[in-house]
């Protein structure tokens, strides 16, 4: 996605490319096969959904067509992670290598074991220690609970970007807020979870074994072989550091 002349340009295959992801169930289909696919394009080329779905349907609304629709139904089915994973940026990573990329991230710290260590600031304690009784919040009201706002706390979305870029929290929908008569208000928000509350604490952590270097290892390796032509310097700037 780049701005030209004032308007947003997507950078996609042609209708009639025969590669090109058609549905929301295809394009989770490729995450579980590559493991691991930024939104939108970046430094290194081919490694996005917008460089392999048409450019033709974004931000139309068509639930059948539209890419940025798809994100909402892929991030509700449950199958794959959906949240800012890349330099900030949203994305998609698989249910089998989410674990190594847990493990990447983290370091090998769970969030108390990281906040115990001095590793980890008092808005991302908040913001985490909302979710030891609840299972999933709306951002509006893990932003009020967290004491995020004009009298509070501030960055609340960088914030948790960062808790997404660390592999402590996922996107697990995108609602529509319910008003005090019980009807649907709004544009859908993003609606926050745990990847242990989505998955099971067991997945998540299932990578603890390796060191996180070599999770890391792992997951370029893994990206280099489905888009060989990736130098390691643009990988490194998607992902995070150089091997």
């Amino acid at each position: 996605m780049a701005k030209e002349n004032g308007a947003w340009i997507m950078r996609g295959l042609d209708w009639d490319d025969p590669a090109r992801i058609q549905s929301w169930q295809e394009l989770i289909d490729w995450v579980d096969e590559v493991g691991f696919l930024p939104l939108f394009r970046n430094e290194a080329d081919g490694f996005s959904a917008e460089e392999n779905t048409s450019d033709l349907y974004w931000w139309s609304g068509d639930p059948e067509q539209d890419p940025w629709e798809w994100r909402q139904l892929i991030a509700r089915s449950g199958r794959v992670a959906y949240g800012k994973f890349f330099g900030g940026k949203a994305g998609f990573i698989s249910r089998a290598w989410f674990p190594h990329f847990a493990n990447w991230r983290r370091d090998g710290y769970d969030f108390d074991s990281r906040w115990d260590e001095g590793l980890a600031g008092i808005r991302q304690k908040r913001v985490m220690d909302q979710f030891a009784e609840r299972g999933e919040l709306f951002s509006s009201e893990l932003k009020r609970l967290a004491g995020f706002g004009r009298e509070g706390e501030k960055n609340f979305e960088g914030t948790v970007t960062g808790l997404q870029m660390g592999g402590y929290l996922v996107i697990r929908d995108f609602r529509r807020r319910i008003n005090r008569r019980g009807l649907p208000y709004g544009w859908p928000i993003s609606v926050y979870t745990t990847p242990e509350a989505l998955w099971g604490y067991g997945h998540v952590t299932s990578a603890y074994g390796v060191s996180p270097a070599e999770s890391k290892e792992r997951i370029f390796r893994q990206i280099q072989e489905h888009f060989p032509e990736a130098a390691e310097t643009e990988l490194a700037a998607v992902l995070g550091g150089a091997r």
